[in-house]
């Protein structure tokens, strides 16, 4: 039985068209770098279009959903700038996965599933500081399993040069803006000979940084946090 929760019927009338969750595909620990290797292109357990596309937008849906909440929830106003920069940046990276799959046969999600619904609930409880806490863990986690689903549509080698290039520039905190990041090292994405997977996995190769910018960034919060409590 699907479970409603007090926070369910408040979003409804924010529900957003395009959403974003997932079946965690984990990643490898992190490596000595410091940047997690994934299992990407051909190593990985790739599903079926349908299912990457349906499971890629109940992740993004809740992305957006959990950052709306943030909004008005959140005591701290940093948290508050990186709700609303990830609720601009799924948004744009949703209706763009729209319209690449646009026209095809695809089960698109019209809500939550039962585990980000949950999640949603339990976050709709908290408030001010225990807010900000639980809503960057469940950012962190939230991205590093949107992160693992994206490398499954990356080639390999693309995806282990782009990762050698960032641990880099994280070492000499010169990473760059998502919208131009590691130009000099482009991301491809997995070869197919189908036109519709070459078109998500293109999407895929595009979305991947500025998730990764994404996590970067929750990270830096939560950090930030962790250091406030200890002083």
């Amino acid at each position: 039985m699907r479970r409603t929760g007090p926070f369910s019927a408040a979003m409804a009338a924010l529900a957003i068209g395009i959403g974003g969750g997932c079946t965690k595909t984990p990643s490898e620990p992190p490596s000595a770098s410091g940047v997690a290797v994934g299992t990407g292109g051909a190593a990985a357990d790739v599903k079926s279009d349908g299912e990457f596309v349906h499971d890629i937008a109940i992740m993004n849906m809740a992305e957006i959903q959990l950052s709306r909440m943030a909004l008005y929830k959140a005591a701290s106003p940093n948290i508050k700038s990186f709700a609303q920069k990830l609720i601009d940046d799924h948004n744009a990276a949703g209706d763009k996965l729209k319209g690449v799959v646009s026209g095809q046969s695809m089960d698109w999600p019209a809500q939550l599933d039962d585990k980000h619904r949950n999640l949603a609930d339990e976050l709709a409880k908290k408030q001010g500081a225990e807010f900000d806490r639980d809503y960057t863990e469940a950012m962190i986690k939230g991205h590093e399993d949107l992160a693992a689903r994206l490398e499954s549509r990356l080639d390999v080698q693309s995806l282990a040069d782009w990762k050698t290039a960032a641990a880099g520039r994280t070492r000499t905190q010169a990473l760059p803006d998502p919208k131009s990041e590691m130009r000099d090292v482009p991301l491809s994405p997995n070869k197919s000979d189908k036109e519709l997977t070459t078109r998500i996995n293109q999407w895929a190769a595009e979305t991947y940084p500025v998730v990764q910018k994404h996590l970067d960034t929750a990270r830096a919060l939560e950090n930030a946090m962790k250091k406030r409590s200890t002083h």
